[in-house]
């Protein structure tokens, strides 16, 4: 029987300039291996999980989304160009809706709130948003490597300990990586010990950059730009051998059958991730309406009133009770059309916050987008474009005849 392997640390071209990986590839290459599942873990951000998504399931390929994280050292709001330029990574992978909100969030408060360099997070973050969550120890980037290369072994011990506490027992794993590098020799043996006194399991991973040993150019390239160095100075740093490509089972056996399980807990990991997108259902907002009302009737209310207020003040003239029809006929045609569409909050919610810039001066714009025509967002006010006046115009426009 096949051993089976599941690559859980892969970078595609959305980690820019770091990875060579073309989402579009991915699926035919991890079946070409005879694997069934593979996970995408790009530096930082989530740009690429959807299309991964769409493109591993369209070939029969288990996503895995995840993302390897950029972890402050002290705090992410401490910015000093000495202690805090340079943060340590984690890879982070979703076994749930749960954790996907949980690392959308922490992607996003990245960005937002802890920006210095790199996106970044913190421990503090990370013990509030780690449920749904398996993390990875990383590369020799994180924490634990790097303390084990400094023959810091207490630090890395302690910052397990508190990892393993964060995501809770069988949730985080110790990272084994061999590409040829010699401090990886060293990590290696490191994280044994640390998995022997601790507990904590090991997990194979290879740190894919690439798809196959041939791109390791290609990665080098890409590294030489992203780094301002030039090709003929030798390979850059961190990538000096052809061994970032996404390796086949046997390979990954052979590199780490000697570590318990770390070649077996690949297939575990994988089969505890099981987040899937839902795709063609809209998720709006609720709106809660005055008197517990339907949000259809209120919006019809709201479109009424509204027609009542631009009549008066002249904004709409009628010269006749004809006229008047074309408007209320109107009006129940684009009700029909978004109550149809489940569109009555959507449009309560943005007369809300429109009305409410409008009340504190914000500046709007008239109407712009795809219901920019529509006469409810007029008469609501929305917009400031009256759709009937505009067709009226728009038609004599064509046909002069008709003026």
């Amino acid at each position: 029987m096949a051993r089976e392997f599941v690559h859980l640390h892969l970078h595609s071209e959305y980690s820019l300039l770091d990875g060579a990986c073309r989402i579009v590839d991915i699926p035919d290459a991890v079946l070409d291996l005879g694997q069934s599942a593979v996970a995408i873990t790009d530096h930082g951000v989530m740009y690429g999980v959807v299309d991964f998504y769409k493109k591993c399931k369209s070939k029969g390929v288990k996503p895995i989304i995840g993302c390897e994280v950029y972890v402050a050292r002290r705090s992410m709001s401490d910015r000093d160009r000495y202690m805090d330029s340079h943060s340590y990574h984690l890879v982070l992978l979703v076994k749930n809706e749960i954790g996907y909100k949980n690392l959308s969030y922490l992607t996003s408060k990245a960005f937002t709130d802890g920006f210095y360099s790199k996106p970044r997070i913190d421990i503090e973050l990370l013990k509030e948003h780690s449920e749904g969550l398996i993390a990875l120890s990383a590369c020799l980037a994180g924490f634990i490597p790097r303390a084990i290369s400094a023959g810091e072994y207490e630090n890395a011990e302690a910052h397990a300990i508190i990892l393993n506490k964060i995501f809770g027992a069988g949730n985080f794993y110790l990272e084994l990586q061999n590409h040829g590098i010699e401090e990886q020799i060293t990590v290696n043996k490191g994280i044994a010990e640390l998995s022997k006194k601790t507990g904590i399991p090991m997990v194979a991973t290879n740190d894919v950059h690439y798809l196959h040993k041939k791109d390791a150019e290609t990665q080098a390239i890409l590294t030489c730009i992203q780094t301002n160095n030039v090709i003929s100075d030798g390979r850059p740093i961190g990538f000096e051998t052809d061994e970032f490509y996404l390796k086949s089972s046997e390979e990954m056996y052979e590199l780490f059958g000697e570590y318990e399980n770390a070649c077996e807990n690949t297939k575990r990991i994988a089969d505890m991730c099981n987040f899937d997108f839902e795709f063609g259902n809209t998720k709006l907002p609720t709106f809660t309406t005055p008197d517990g009302q339907k949000p259809c009737e209120y919006l019809r209310q709201l479109a009424l009133s509204g027609l009542q207020k631009r009549i008066t003040s002249g904004h709409i003239v009628l010269s006749e009770e004809s006229e008047r029809k074309i408007y209320l006929d109107r009006v129940d045609y684009e009700l029909s059309i978004i109550n149809s569409m489940g569109y009555d909050e959507y449009y309560l919610i943005v007369w809300d916050f429109v009305n409410y810039a409008k009340e504190k001066g914000i500046p709007v714009g008239p109407g712009r987008g795809s219901g920019a025509g529509s006469l409810v967002a007029y008469l609501i006010g929305i917009t400031d474009i009256d759709s009937i006046k505009f067709n009226l115009l728009f038609e004599r426009f064509l046909n002069p005849e008709r003026v």
